[in-house]
């Protein structure tokens, strides 16, 4: 793991709660398929630790976000799925909101006008130095 994606991690690592809820808003899905589904929303580049998401998982359920029901498998262990509440949801659009927000604020206080930095050639010497 890069610095770069060291800084990444942890950057990512404070919104845990608004990523497995907004994985939620769609549909109910189980621990391991809201791992999938956030490991495949990145193309690979990012994966939450099974670990951090059932402690994420058992968070918000303690906090009223997400409830949860065994599923009714017919083949297989028992699954635990997550669904959200109102008050998940509600939750999860004040943090899109402040995200928003703050990427507004760091875009502007870092000049950064839709300028990818990695694999890409990048022309304004700020952002091109930015990775080193």
């Amino acid at each position: 793991m890069t610095q770069d994606d060291a800084f990444a991690a942890d950057l990512l690592r404070g919104h845990t709660d608004t990523i497995v809820l907004g994985v939620l808003r769609g549909r109910d899905a189980y621990g391991f398929e809201i791992y999938k589904a956030i490991r495949d929303a990145t193309g690979g580049a990012h994966e939450i630790k099974e670990a951090t998401l059932y402690a994420t998982y058992r968070r918000l359920e303690k906090d009223g976000l997400v409830e949860s029901y065994w599923g009714d498998e017919t083949q297989g262990g028992r699954r635990k799925y997550y669904r959200i509440t109102d008050a998940g949801r509600a939750v999860f659009r004040g943090n899109v909101a402040a995200w928003v927000a703050t990427k507004r604020i760091i875009d502007s206080l870092l000049d950064v006008k839709d300028t990818v930095v990695k694999d890409t050639t990048v022309t304004d010497p700020a952002v091109k130095d930015a990775g080193k």
